[in-house]
């Protein structure tokens, strides 16, 4: 009988696409929610050094780098090595409403990297003044 796909290799290859390997590892797991006139996205990181973290915003694309070297010591027998290691690379794209020449990040002791997104002042809800023919002045929520 000729097989022309092995279905067990197939799935070996959807599983390094999604979970990665150690030459190449996964996406980072992220959320992302908006809290008040902020965006915030909190990043796993676990067992990244703050060093090995970079972030670069260009235009309105967040880009969020970080390297996990490997730990064990040379001369010592690997058992099992299911942690990724190398670098992860997550780029996400910001709406014009975000304002991008003030954003903060934080990375706490459990391994969430936490970025936080001011809206734009021109994004954020304001009044309009609207006058009346008969020149009275009224306001209105936008």
């Amino acid at each position: 009988m000729l097989m022309m796909s092995d279905p067990f290799r197939q799935f070996d290859r959807l599983a390094q696409q999604v979970l990665g390997t150690a030459a190449r590892p996964a996406a980072m797991a992220l959320d992302a929610w908006r809290e008040g006139n902020e965006f915030v996205v909190a990043v796993d990181l676990p067992g990244v050094e703050t060093e090995s973290i970079d972030l670069n915003v260009e235009r309105n694309v967040l880009t969020i780098r970080a390297e996990r070297k490997d730990t064990v010591g040379k001369g010592v027998e690997l058992i099992a090595a299911e942690r990724p290691r190398g670098v992860f690379n997550r780029q996400l794209m910001l709406g014009e409403a975000l304002d991008t020449e003030n954003v903060t990040a934080s990375y706490d002791g459990g391994g969430v990297l936490t970025v936080r997104i001011p809206m734009a002042e021109k994004a954020q809800p304001r009044k309009i003044e609207i006058t009346s023919r008969a020149g009275a002045q009224q306001q209105i929520s936008a």
